[in-house]
């Protein structure tokens, strides 16, 4: 099985709906919950088109798209950490790191995974997680980072998994800089 991926501008918004599904959090979220205060506040109309012009509507995306052997199977979100005012006022992604000026626009941030039902455990995550270092790179970050959960084995993730994994953002050559809680991590790759 070969994973492509690509900028979800070069996608069509109908591939990116079928990857975000009718029912469940992707469905609902629409991608919108690190970038704004209060995301169920917002009607779900709303932010369907709040994705649709950050994805398909300036000549620049919030996200990739990964396609498993021709067909849609999964996104990432991933483009400057001060495009998501939640993570900038959330504490747990700066604990021990006071140092970090979360203002920089060369910083990008690795926030959101959604993989298709029926994609899962193909390799999706991973390959969209090295792709995104590359589009980080190509539009000029300095460094990119993922604020991931850790499971132990096991573990599972439940909900909280589409922030991604540890060993999906290791595997991309990003490393731990530090762990607020348990089982969250803040890694990073300096480009």
């Amino acid at each position: 099985m070969t994973v492509s991926v690509r900028p979800a501008d070069e996608a069509s918004w109908d591939d990116l709906q079928l990857v975000f599904g009718t029912r469940g959090d992707p469905a609902n979220c629409q991608c919108q919950w690190f970038k704004a205060r209060d995301v169920w506040a917002i009607p779900k109309p709303e932010r369907v088109d709040r994705l649709r012009s950050q994805t398909h509507g300036s000549g620049t995306t919030s996200g990739l798209l990964a396609y498993l052997d021709g067909e849609p199977a999964g996104w990432c979100a991933v483009e400057p950490r001060t495009a998501y005012e939640r993570l900038l006022r959330a504490r747990v992604p700066w604990a021990g790191r006071k140092d970090e000026d979360k203002a920089d626009p060369d910083v990008w941030a690795v926030t959101c995974f959604v993989t298709r039902a029926g994609y899962r455990r193909r390799g999706v995550s991973a390959a969209l997680a090295r792709a995104a270092v590359d589009h980080a790179r190509s539009h000029g970050a300095r460094a990119v980072e993922g604020y991931p959960i850790r499971l132990e084995p096991g573990q599972t993730g439940g909900g909280e998994l589409f922030v991604g994994t540890h060993s999906v953002f290791a595997a991309a050559g990003f490393t731990e800089v530090s762990r607020p809680t348990p089982r969250r991590v803040v890694m990073r790759l300096d480009l």
